[in-house]
């Protein structure tokens, strides 16, 4: 009988501690580069870093991933992200949410980065953009047949180059079956918020919102 027991306890240990390990598997990735604008992604950075604190989303860890293999990024206004991660060894994703420069040519060109987001899309729960990010995502034909949207302004120039996306006008963000678009900035908090509330709940990312004291500054909804 205590042989039994002992056994049933070592399964029982084994199995807690495989699912511990599933739990912190899941992963939020957010590439960067040099010249990526900041607040695409400090702003889902702190909103899923505060959620990853909380018992209710601490299976999923936010992550920095640099599209070229160095250390280290310099971002537009002068932040230094540091990353142990680049698309050529980055673990497999949950979400991906990919952010912004004033250029974005070199990034749209670079075929390696948009087989990496073609690669991750098979697999992951969501995709997500904040400002020019759609134009990646676009590229690598996500965008296609669904609703979008970009930078403020820049509207016409993703429906130009992209023609079957479904751009959508002075919106903030969209969201279109797993994918999440928007139009960066401050908005970047709004759409880590809305994507918050697709991982969680409504009630959770209100949460977050209230520990982020978003709700003093912005009336602008973040579940959609």
């Amino acid at each position: 009988m205590r042989k039994q027991f002992v056994r049933l306890t070592a399964t029982l240990v084994l199995l807690f501690l495989s699912q511990l390990s599933f739990a912190e598997s899941k992963k939020i990735g957010i590439l960067v580069f040099d010249g990526v604008l900041t607040s695409d992604v400090t702003a889902p950075l702190e909103v899923f870093g505060v959620a990853s604190r909380k018992t209710w989303f601490s299976d999923y860890t936010p992550i920095v991933i640099n599209v070229e293999d160095k250390p280290s990024v310099t971002t537009e206004e002068g932040l230094s992200l540091n990353s142990p991660y680049w698309i050529g060894n980055a673990p497999e994703l949950d979400v991906l949410i990919v952010p912004s420069s004033y250029d974005m040519d070199p990034l749209i060109e670079n075929i390696q980065l948009i087989q990496f987001i073609k690669n991750t899309a098979n697999n992951a729960e969501w995709m997500a953009s904040n400002c020019s990010g759609s134009f990646l995502l676009g590229k690598a034909g996500l965008l296609d047949g669904l609703k979008a949207t970009t930078w403020a302004g820049g509207e016409k120039d993703l429906a130009r180059t992209f023609p079957n996306v479904k751009v959508q006008y002075d919106q903030n963000v969209v969201v279109d079956g797993n994918v999440v678009t928007s139009n960066g900035s401050l908005v970047s908090y709004q759409a880590a918020l809305v994507l918050l509330s697709k991982l969680a709940s409504a009630s959770k990312a209100n949460e977050v919102a209230e520990a982020l004291q978003y709700t003093r500054f912005s009336t602008k909804k973040f579940i959609l």
